[in-house]
């Protein structure tokens, strides 16, 4: 089992467009895939389900942690963590 903690970074947290975008990159892995919101003490929810994913309730400057536990856990969080550092698919304001 694989875990990292990352900053969301894009403008509107995870709405319906990055959550999509982020179930569909847990898509291509076999690993089992958890998403839990640390800032408001959320249980982890699973990653291949858009609407948990967004019950999660992240919004931008949220810290995330995302686990994996399969055979191909490490490609799954470094996908997951270049994906989340990139933006969700939006740019990134700083």
């Amino acid at each position: 089992m694989r875990s990292t903690d990352l900053t969301v970074r894009n403008p509107s947290g995870i709405h319906a467009r990055p959550a999509a975008l982020f179930v569909r990159t847990v898509a291509g892995f076999r690993a089992t895939v958890t998403l839990e919101n640390l800032d408001r003490g959320t249980a982890p929810v699973n990653a291949r389900s858009m609407i948990e994913v967004m019950k999660s309730g992240v919004s931008r400057g949220h810290r995330i942690r995302i686990t994996a536990d399969g055979a191909d856990e490490d490609a799954a969080i470094e996908a997951l963590e270049a994906f989340v550092a990139g933006g969700l698919g939006e740019t990134i304001a700083d």
